[in-house]
C-alpha cells in the first residue's frame, strides 16, 4: 500500500491519517509513505509514523520515500532516521 501525503502532517491532520492507516493495514505487507509533497511534520505526525512502524514491523515492512530536506532534518534531530527506512 502506498500513501502519498501533501501539505502538513501536524496535530490537525495526524489523527485523520492515523485512523485511515489503522483502518487500512489489515493484510498489508508493505507500506510506502510518499512524502514528496509533504512540507512539514510535527511531533503528532511522528507519533503516527511510530505507530504505523510498530504495526508494520509485525506484519511486513514500511518505508518513507522522497522526504524534503526539512523533513529529513526533523528525522535526523529526533532520531527517526535511525528507526525508519528512509529513501
Amino acid at each position: 500500500m502506498t500513501v502519498a501525503l501533501e501539505g502538513r502532517l501536524d496535530s490537525v491532520t495526524a489523527p485523520e491519517l492515523d485512523a485511515d492507516i489503522k483502518a487500512s493495514l489489515d493484510g498489508v505487507t508493505e507500506l510506502v509513505l510518499d512524502f514528496e509533497k509533504l512540507d512539514y511534520i510535527s511531533s503528532a505526525g511522528l507519533r503516527v509514523l511510530l505507530s504505523a512502524h510498530k504495526t508494520m514491523s509485525q506484519q511486513g515492512s514500511m518505508k518513507v520515500v522522497r522526504p524534503n530536506e526539512s523533513v529529513k532534518e526533523i528525522f535526523d534531530i529526533t532520531g527517526f532516521s535511525e528507526i525508519l527506512t528512509v529513501e
